[in-house]
């Protein structure tokens, strides 16, 4: 697979995203089905493994420590702090420095390594000055426990007033077809600061792979429920606009799921997307994304088929609206 930039880090263009593996989308895999995504991750190119310490609060990290440990030097590992209490036994946003530290102490040891190459602030904690929750990570860099800071789900604002405090190496933020909040602010921030931007989310939570064609088929807990685009009228809008999608892949000689990804890697070098999975075939198509070079034509259809105008419902609750830092578009109300 090729590389891209991630701070002082030479990534595969296409990361892989853990969360799956531990919690949110359905009922987690079995521990062998886990190894085998971890590990024919590894074997099908990955270099970019993102983990944190809310994912099953605690066990993610474990996982991918007692899985990919024994391979630490073949790949870039990310982690994530400020949604758990220091201890990864409660969730909730706590971005103060005391628990920022204790939550990587934790992480250190879940993880079976004694450094995290990537540490994202996971959310904004707006009791705590971004600055003090920024100086503490920073403080984790001089003591060599983590390598690069990174912000999860903040404003280009909050990006320019962290960056100011440590040089922000990663902004990760929900981005694909159908969530364009960052084509507000945030991208043209990180062009502006040399900050890499990955996508998390980058197949729409599953939707535009084919993943959720029945919100009744989810299982109770899953994130999805919960979410506006896969609810009512809004969701049976969408369905048909994956009909289109659907055949635009075909077209354009990929899976849908490749279609995504291919998209995101054309729209700036400056991005990685890093999908999750918990089937190992999906991994493998997703690695095999990076390969896939789209017309401009087929480019244009795709932005034209999804997008801000033509997607139903907002991306979020109220409730998880108001907790990210992240810029609404236009079209979207809190409320809503």
């Amino acid at each position: 697979m090729h590389t891209r930039k991630v701070g002082p880090f030479d990534v595969s263009a296409i990361g892989l995203g853990c969360m799956s593996l531990s919690h949110a989308y359905g009922t987690p895999p079995s521990r062998e089905t886990a190894e085998q995504v971890l590990r024919g991750a590894l074997e099908a190119g990955y270099t970019f493994f993102d983990t944190a310490a809310v994912y099953g609060l605690g066990h993610n990290e474990s996982l991918v420590g007692e899985v990919l440990g024994p391979d630490r030097a073949k790949f870039t590992l990310a982690s994530k702090c400020g949604l758990t209490n220091a201890a990864a036994t409660e969730r909730g946003i706590d971005g103060r420095p005391e628990t920022i530290k204790g939550t990587c102490e934790g992480s250190l040891k879940r993880l079976k390594t004694d450094v995290i190459d990537l540490y994202y602030l996971h959310r904004l904690d707006r009791k705590v000055p971004i600055e003090e929750s920024v100086g503490a990570l920073a403080e984790l860099v001089r003591e060599g426990k983590i390598r690069a800071i990174g912000l999860s789900e903040v404003s280009a604002e909050t990006l320019r007033r962290a960056h100011a405090v440590h040089p922000i190496a990663a902004l990760q933020t929900e981005y694909s077809l159908w969530t364009r909040n960052p084509e507000v602010a945030v991208l043209d921030a990180c062009r502006e600061l040399g900050v890499a931007f990955v996508a998390f989310s980058p197949v729409a939570r599953g939707f535009l792979a084919g993943g959720v064609t029945d919100v009744a088929s989810l299982v109770e807990g899953d994130l999805r429920r919960a979410m506006p685009r896969f609810q009512g009228e809004a969701f049976q809008h969408n369905l048909k606009l994956f009909d289109g999608f659907k055949s635009l892949a075909a077209e354009a000689g990929c899976t849908p799921a490749q279609l995504c990804l291919a998209w995101l890697l054309a729209k700036d070098p400056i991005i990685v997307p890093i999908p999750g999975t918990a089937n190992p075939e999906h991994m493998r198509e997703d690695a095999a994304a990076e390969a896939v070079r789209l017309s401009p034509e087929v480019l244009a259809k795709a932005e034209a088929l999804v997008n801000a105008q033509t997607v139903a419902g907002n991306r979020y609750s109220p409730a998880l609206q108001a907790s990210i830092d992240t810029e609404l578009l236009p079209n979207e109300t809190v409320a809503a």
